[in-house]
Parts: C-alpha cells; structure tokens; sequence
C-alpha cells in the first residue's frame, strides 16, 4: 500500500520529526486542560476522572461538574478552535495558533475566569523530565494546523480499533482515553486482583499516584506518539514472568526492554493491506500473553461482542 492509499483509507501518515515542535506544544495544552478537568472532577478509580476523548472534531474533557453548573472544553482539530462551553448558554472560543504555552494557559484560565469558573490548579506539566511551569514556558510555541489534524485523524483509527477492542471484555476495563501526561490514547483491562505498590519512578509524577494508577492487575494497550511516526504499545502490570519473550503478532512486533512493553511502529499498521486486522492482531496476542502467564480467569472476563447482534438490528423491544 502507497502513502496515498493509506491517507485515503483513513490512516495518515506522519513522521514525528515533522511534527515533534507541533507536538510538544500540543502536549502541554492538552496537560492545562486536562488539570481544568482535574480541578472539578470528582476522583475515578486509576485517575480516569482527568482524560479526554476523542470526537469528531478533535478531543473533549466530556461534562465537567462545576457547583451547580457544567462545562466541557473541546480541541476542535477541523476549525482549529478550542471551545468551552457552560451549562447556562455560554460558548467561548480560543484560536489554535502558533503561541507560547504561558500565553495559552492565560487565556484559558482568564476565560475560565470571565465565565465564573474559579480554577486552582498545579500549574506545571507532569511525565516530562523538565517541567516548565506553564506560567513561564515560551520555549514551546509551535502549532502546524495540518498536523494536528492528522494527529487526530490517527487518533480516530486507533480509537476505533481500540473500542471494538474493548468490547470483547465483560470484565473491569476503561474506556478508551488519551492521558495528556505521557499524550498517550490507552484502553486497560483488570483482572480482578490488586496489585503490588507500584514502584514509582515516572518523571514528575508523585508516587503516591502511581500507586492509585496501578492498585489493580491490568493489561493495558494504546498508541503514543512516539519513535518515528508513532507506536502502539502494550504492557502488563505486574509484569508475569515470560512476557517479554512470549510470541506475538505481527510479527514486525516485538518487546522492547527499556520501555519494558510489546511495540509496533505506526506504519506497519498504516502500510498494512488491513490496518485493522494488523492492530487487532497485536491487542488480542498482547493480551492473551499476560492474561494467560498471569493467569486471569478468561473464560469469565471475556465476552462475544456480536451476542446480541440479530436482536439489536431486528429493532424489537427489549
């Protein structure tokens, strides 16, 4: 498959070297956000009350609880705006322009302010190892409106993958969601079981954390991006004896020791005759190495997704 017949089938191609200035200031307004929703939300087991999701236009905090109102912030990828809305009729909006992040975190949090929303927040990046107060990081101030949308677009493909994914599982799972720490999407499944303290050591990140992110066993899956044009990952915690040298597909594949998870580049997945298979393949094989050395009971997490296809279509009553 040429580059051209994967942009139009839907999975973009972008090299991270062409985008890396574009990325990291996006990271960094995705992490001022994603606190504004930290700031109001009420706590979810394993921090899942700070992410965003992905939308048709670009990435959302969802509803965010604010004493007897609500608001959502919204990146808008296709306009290029980002939108906050209230619960009594406001709408704001925000132009994504090349700026310094001390200028994008003032207007957020003054608009933020004219609309009667009082935010207190860190005001510093987490996950990085130099952590600009975002007050003072005119370092980052990059924005190339045609990656950023094709960065979306990628997050598009992978979300939906990673959805279909997600509904072969009746056990604990999380939704599909990008964490703006490491601006990673993720989808994590439990076992059941807890989990030994995690032992900590990700940049400016408290451990204690960590500890609440990692309580339970988890085999989790997701696309970062990273490397040269992007990755989908896949770890388990605790790590079972025999994962990293357990066979699995694609065999482009493989388990890379300093990050401690399975890999696979983007663009095996985007080159591939079936994008999607391709990445199936590598989150059930993934999967099914740390369920089974971990010894999670399958037959009681897992579930046929299509189960009730024939009632669902037929459009009966339930």
């Amino acid at each position: 498959m040429t580059d051209q017949q994967a942009q139009r089938m839907g999975w973009p191609r972008l090299r991270v070297s062409d985008w890396a200035e574009t990325r990291d200031t996006l990271h960094m307004w995705t992490q001022i956000v994603g606190k504004v929703r930290l700031a109001h939300a009420p706590l979810v087991n394993h921090w899942w009350e700070v992410t965003v999701y992905v939308t048709p236009r670009g990435l959302t905090t969802s509803t965010i609880p604010y004493l007897d109102k609500a608001l959502d912030i919204e990146f808008d990828f296709t306009d290029h705006l980002l939108r906050i809305r209230t619960s009594d009729g406001a709408v704001r909006q925000l132009a994504l322009v090349a700026q310094p992040v001390a200028r994008f975190y003032t207007e957020v949090m003054d608009t933020l302010h004219e609309l009667g929303i009082q935010t207190r927040m860190w005001p510093s990046p987490n996950e990085v190892p130099t952590a600009i107060p975002f007050p003072e990081d005119y370092q980052h101030a990059s924005y190339d409106p045609d990656a950023a949308h094709l960065f979306w677009q990628q997050l598009l493909q992978a979300n939906r993958v990673m959805a279909q994914f997600r509904s072969e599982f009746a056990g604990k799972v999380s939704p599909v969601h990008l964490f703006w720490g490491a601006m990673d999407l993720a989808c994590t499944r439990f076992s059941g079981r807890k989990a030994p303290p995690h032992p900590g050591g990700v940049p400016n990140f408290p451990h204690w954390a960590a500890i609440e992110a990692y309580s339970h066993e988890v085999s989790s899956c997701g696309f970062w991006p990273g490397g040269e044009e992007g990755m989908f990952y896949a770890y388990a915690y605790p790590e079972p004896a025999g994962f990293a040298d357990r066979p699995v597909s694609p065999s482009e594949a493989f388990y890379d020791r300093d990050l401690q998870e399975f890999v696979l580049p983007y663009e095996v997945v985007a080159g591939a005759p079936n994008p999607d298979d391709v990445l199936t393949e590598f989150l059930e094989t993934t999967y099914a190495a740390a369920a089974e050395l971990g010894g999670w009971d399958r037959a009681a997490l897992e579930v046929d997704p299509h189960r009730l296809d024939e009632q669902r279509l037929a459009g009966t009553r339930p």
